[in-house]
């Protein structure tokens, strides 16, 4: 089992695992876990990785279907800027690859910020630590085992 669903048994949150054969040659990695597990794309929810003001890093979680608004991470975060993590940095502080960054079991606790749209979901759906792999959970249990909250982070 991967980092994700460890912290999702050991804080007793109640979840469904969803697999499905990942495609390598697909570049959306969250539309394609959309696709494939037949969900609305407005519920299967990409990991983001930002870096504040060149300094310290935070988790964005948004729709596949939506564009992170740097504006909004920064301001969510309380920092002036915002901008896209590198890989490598991506990689060592959470300790998953890209595509398969889960917000849950990350080797370093970030600062973590759900968009908004996740408060009229029931269960939304967010990557468990591999490709091909999601957990489905409630947005509230999300926030509580990431110590996260909720924030406008969509471009308009």
């Amino acid at each position: 089992m991967t980092p994700a669903v460890k912290t999702a048994q050991k804080k007793k949150i109640k979840y469904t695992l969803h697999e499905y054969q990942h495609d390598a040659s697909t570049d959306s990695y969250g539309m394609e876990a959309a696709e494939k597990l037949g969900v609305a794309p407005e519920r299967v929810f990409k990991t983001l990785v930002v870096s504040l003001d060149k300094k310290s890093l935070a988790v964005c979680i948004i729709p596949v279907n939506a564009m992170l608004s740097m504006k909004k991470a920064a301001k969510a975060a309380g920092a002036k800027k915002a901008a896209m993590a590198k890989p490598d940095e991506v990689q060592r502080s959470t300790g998953y690859v890209l595509g398969g960054v889960s917000p849950l079991g990350q080797k370093k606790r970030l600062p973590t910020f759900l968009d908004i749209s996740a408060q009229v979901a029931e269960t939304v759906f967010v990557s468990a630590g591999r490709r091909g792999m999601d957990l489905e959970l409630k947005p509230q249990a999300l926030l509580e085992a990431t110590g996260g909250s909720f924030a406008d982070l969509e471009q308009e």
